[in-house]
């Protein structure tokens, strides 16, 4: 959606990305969220929040060893220190939002899957769902980063309707409640969904497909630059940008099938 050229390095070329150091704090913090839920209530307080920090970020290290060049030039650990800092600022203003006290999620990390009627396979996985005692369900995903202005939460949006839409294939019922938790500024975004709301997102993520499957076939994968160019990892091999891509990778539609249908649609998270 945000540009088919970088869909195409990340998808297709595989081409590798330097770590984010907002990307990673973020995985930490979801980490803590998740397991924050596995202390008794009356025990999830923000202090022993703080004390999965370091042990999230160590297990971080632990399954990607890459993201220790993020530090790698920190010899007096002062950039690390403040990092973690942040971290400990994001948690803190998530105990302003909610208190996890009161609320027991039914699900955690929950991924998901569906198929379409047109075929197309969607999955992913949904921070926490919460069900009430008469039935009703509420999506939430936690962002690291501030929200967004009106023009980009239709984006944001668009990631939960998806989550609702695979939901309500699989359980039958529209989730009552999207809930975005942004954590860098302390604000809750919510969102009530219905049927006419998720038949359009199918039909959006239908045509995205078929705008893929077209791309393929045709090898012509469109950059789209823009202010968020700067950020981009593969910024010197663009076009747009004076740059020059390798060469297509031999890939079929269904190889690209079994790997990208159902991803994260927003991408980084926040």
């Amino acid at each position: 959606m945000s540009c088919p050229l970088k869909y195409r390095f990340r998808v297709i070329d595989r081409l590798p990305e330097k770590p984010s150091p907002a990307a990673v704090r973020g995985t930490v913090v979801h980490s803590v969220l998740e397991r924050l839920f596995d202390l008794p209530r009356g025990q999830r307080t923000l202090e022993q929040a703080s004390l999965m920090i370091e042990p999230q970020w160590q297990q971080v290290l632990a399954d990607e060893p890459e993201v220790a060049a993020l530090f790698a030039e920190d010899a007096d650990g002062e950039e690390l220190a403040k990092w973690l800092a942040e971290a400990h600022q994001l948690l803190g203003k998530y105990f302003t939002l909610e208190d996890p006290n009161l609320l027991e999620p039914a699900e955690r990390e929950l991924y998901v899957e569906t198929q379409l009627e047109s075929g197309l396979t969607l999955r992913g996985y949904v921070d926490r769902l919460d069900v009430a005692p008469t039935g009703e369900i509420r999506v939430v995903d936690y962002k690291t980063g501030k929200s967004p202005s009106e023009f980009f939460e239709a984006k944001a949006l668009f990631q939960m309707k998806f989550y609702a839409l695979v939901l309500w294939r699989l359980r039958g019922v529209v989730p009552s409640m999207l809930q975005l938790v942004y954590l860098g500024n302390g604000e809750i975004v919510r969102y009530v969904p219905d049927e006419a709301d998720l038949r359009a997102c199918e039909r959006k993520v239908t045509a995205l497909w078929s705008a893929i499957t077209r791309a393929l076939e045709s090898g012509d994968w469109r950059p789209s630059p823009g202010p968020l160019c700067d950020w981009c990892d593969h910024k010197a091999i663009c076009p747009a940008w004076g740059g020059t891509p390798p060469p297509l990778p031999d890939r079929s539609v269904e190889e690209v099938a079994q790997e990208s249908a159902g991803v994260d649609l927003v991408g980084v998270d926040g």
